[in-house]
């Protein structure tokens, strides 16, 4: 396991800085100029070749690339437009989305994973039929529009949930940049419609998963033995056939860790939500390469991470998996 884990972490390694080539690449192939960006409309040439010269932006391509990926690692690469460390600029937005992606996960985990496994074991009933039409549209609407409704539902026509920002928040350990919003009412208020709006696909994709993987596993042989040796129903439910299905949902959670987190960004700029996914789009539309190489590496670094986590809790859900 431990050989496997360092091989796991060295792919990771590999994978990173492949990626901060092609990011790099791409960004110096984006149209737009961040000198000019910066300068503003009817900045003399003069000011612009100075801003140039300053972000090093008129350097070869080699040097530009090691200036970031050094910077990035040291800590002094400095965002275009935000005057500070792009390290600081994504640690103050990175609170929010954790927290929401956090709780956007707990709400698709403990709706989706009852709804699929009471939906296995009362197949074709009107609840198995429901679930599947509910997981259907889940999967089909897009989450933008779907936060717009929950926006337009709850906080325009009945007036009960804010529709954007994140409300109050509370600094931890004195930290100004370090805030949680959940742990005040009008946080928890501002929370709501992002988190569900953020679970939806993720909800219905567990569910129809966990409908699947149970039906299949209930088919197995061993099932059938376990009920002929008089163990209660629930016990071979649960203990015997849930526990093997949970193989495929746990790799389908793994990924969508990595999605709730790093890839919020249409519900975190529908409900204009301060995380790193609004942080994203604001960056792009700044021309801020540092700032969006930054996040490109943050958010590949923690799928990879999510990826390895899940490959390793393998090998505990199915003692038959082994990697030595």
């Amino acid at each position: 396991m431990i050989g496997y884990t360092l091989r796991r972490l060295l792919q990771v390694v590999f994978t990173l800085f492949a990626l901060t080539v092609l990011v790099f690449v791409l960004l110096k192939l984006m149209p737009g100029d961040p000198a000019v960006v910066m300068a503003g409309i009817g900045a003399q040439l003069e000011t612009i070749e100075g801003i140039r010269e300053e972000l090093g932006l008129n350097r070869p391509w080699p040097v530009q690339y090691w200036r970031f990926i050094s910077g990035l690692f040291s800590g002094r690469l400095q965002a275009m437009t935000y005057h500070k460390p792009v390290y600081l600029v994504i640690a103050q937005r990175l609170p929010a989305t954790i927290e929401l992606g956090l709780f956007g996960l707990i709400i698709a985990l403990a709706v989706s994973i009852p709804a699929g496994l009471l939906s296995a074991i009362y197949r074709n009933s009107l609840l198995d039929y429901t679930v599947t039409t509910v997981a259907l549209m889940g999967i089909s609407i897009p989450v933008f529009w779907f936060a717009l409704m929950l926006m337009l539902v709850f906080g325009v026509i009945l007036g009960i949930l804010p529709v954007s920002g994140r409300g109050d928040s509370i600094a931890l350990f004195g930290w100004q940049w370090l805030r949680v919003s959940f742990v005040t009412w009008d946080g928890f208020r501002h929370l709501i419609i992002p988190s569900v709006a953020l679970a939806s696909v993720q909800m219905a994709m567990n569910a129809r998963l966990t409908r699947a993987s149970m039906l299949e596993v209930l088919r197995e042989e061993y099932v059938n033995t376990a009920r002929a040796k008089g163990l209660k129903e629930r016990i071979v439910l649960i203990k015997h056939a849930f526990r093997n299905a949970l193989a495929p949902v746990v790799t389908n959670v793994g990924i969508q860790v990595g999605t709730l987190i790093a890839g919020a960004v249409l519900t975190e700029t529908t409900t204009a939500w301060p995380g790193v996914g609004r942080l994203m789009v604001e960056a792009l539309q700044r021309q801020d390469q540092a700032v969006v190489f930054g996040l490109a590496i943050f958010m590949a670094f923690f799928f990879q991470i999510s990826y390895v986590i899940v490959d390793l809790m393998y090998a505990y859900i199915d003692p038959r998996i082994t990697y030595d």
